[in-house]
């Protein structure tokens, strides 16, 4: 065993003992989160606009903050994204994360220097549940790809813009850099096909111990593999491939097709990452759903899906929701965003901690 790995344990044990800390507290973990918050934002112009100076509890939050859709924020959000400053969180973000909307067109979605530690500690975080569960750490060792997209940004009025993969690709710890692949070249090739046929030139004779990426970017990669392979299993051309990271998408459809390619049964971790927010992650391979991050600059409302389009649907607090039940998932943030339907719905798997799927 390695002292890479040996650190990497000793480093599990205490983010696990610290995870159970604010798991343990839901309810009171989430208030802290809401009055910060509040607190931070009073003097932006959204704040102002809101009287978030008379907010003292979350039922003055819902009276004076209505539930919001990026087209009712986006007048606020074009605001920052001219280089105006104190209008949805204090100062400027320094980023800007660009996504597609099916409604919208694109989308600005902000992260600041509040909210963007969060996105990174909740990757790590995930493998360093996986590692105190398991016991498992030889992989660090081994060479690790995380498919994203290209780490190029422009920028804008001092703010930088770009894909949240390819934002999250300059936060990479440096003791991750010697075994992460591909090489920052390669990540950098805008065109999607290129990329992935020069990934795999790079990966095919390297031991690649994990693999991370949404579903259909890994199929992608796996086909390729096996092309170049004259068709061998992907276990087969990795021998030391155990841990497959993946989020973005429900995997069901994809696992058939993945268990055929891959040729052997490996561990998985799921992940919840938005532009909006790292919202959740698996966190047990014994037990169903991902832990909802409730100490990650988040405040979380619900609302029952089947009741989001009537008026005066219930909005519900952590403290209230129940296992079983299909809700809206509404945010408010440290990146200015507020009361804001992200269009997912999530299920609660338990309450014990809070899991959902």
């Amino acid at each position: 065993m390695s002292i890479k790995s040996i650190a990497a344990k000793i480093f599990a044990r205490k983010i696990y003992k610290q995870t159970l800390k604010w798991a343990q507290k839901p309810v009171e973990t989430q208030q802290k989160i809401f009055k910060n918050l509040i607190e931070n934002a009073q003097n932006t112009e959204f704040g102002k606009d809101h009287h978030f100076n008379q907010i003292k509890t979350f039922e003055d939050f819902q009276k004076r903050v209505p539930v919001r859709d990026y087209e009712d924020l986006k007048p606020y959000v074009d605001k920052v994204v001219k280089g105006e400053s104190d209008i949805l969180w204090k100062g400027k973000p320094l980023y800007f994360a660009k996504t597609s909307g099916t409604t919208s067109g694109a989308k600005f979605i902000p992260l600041t220097k509040e909210s963007m530690p969060y996105h990174i500690e909740a990757a790590r975080n995930a493998i360093l549940h996986y590692i105190n569960e398991t016991g498992k750490a030889d992989f660090v060792d081994g060479k690790m790809i995380f498919l994203q997209g290209s780490p190029i940004l422009t920028e804008k009025y001092g703010i930088k813009f770009g894909r949240l993969s390819g934002i999250v690709a300059h936060f990479v710890p440096k003791y991750l850099q010697k075994n992460r692949m591909p090489s920052w070249e390669t990540n950098c090739i805008e065109d999607w096909e290129t990329k992935v046929d020069a990934i795999v030139d790079e990966t095919i004779k390297e031991d690649m111990s994990v693999i991370s990426g949404i579903p259909s970017w890994v199929q992608m990669y796996f086909e390729r593999l096996q092309q170049k392979s004259g068709g061998k299993k992907i276990s087969e051309i990795f021998k030391n491939f155990n841990l497959f990271i993946y989020g973005g998408v429900n995997y069901e459809p994809y696992r058939a097709k993945f268990e055929q390619m891959i040729g052997k049964k490996v561990d998985s971790i799921e992940l919840f990452p938005a532009s909006e927010g790292f919202f959740a992650y698996q966190d047990s391979q014994k037990e169903k759903g991902m832990l909802l991050l409730l100490n990650s600059g988040i405040f979380y409302e619900f609302i029952k899906a089947d009741e989001f389009f009537s008026e005066n649907s219930k909005v519900y607090t952590i403290g209230e929701v129940e296992v079983g039940v299909n809700y809206v998932l509404i945010i408010s943030t440290n990146a200015g965003l507020w009361a804001y339907n992200i269009g997912d719905t999530v299920r609660f798997v338990s309450t014990n901690p809070y899991r959902l799927v």
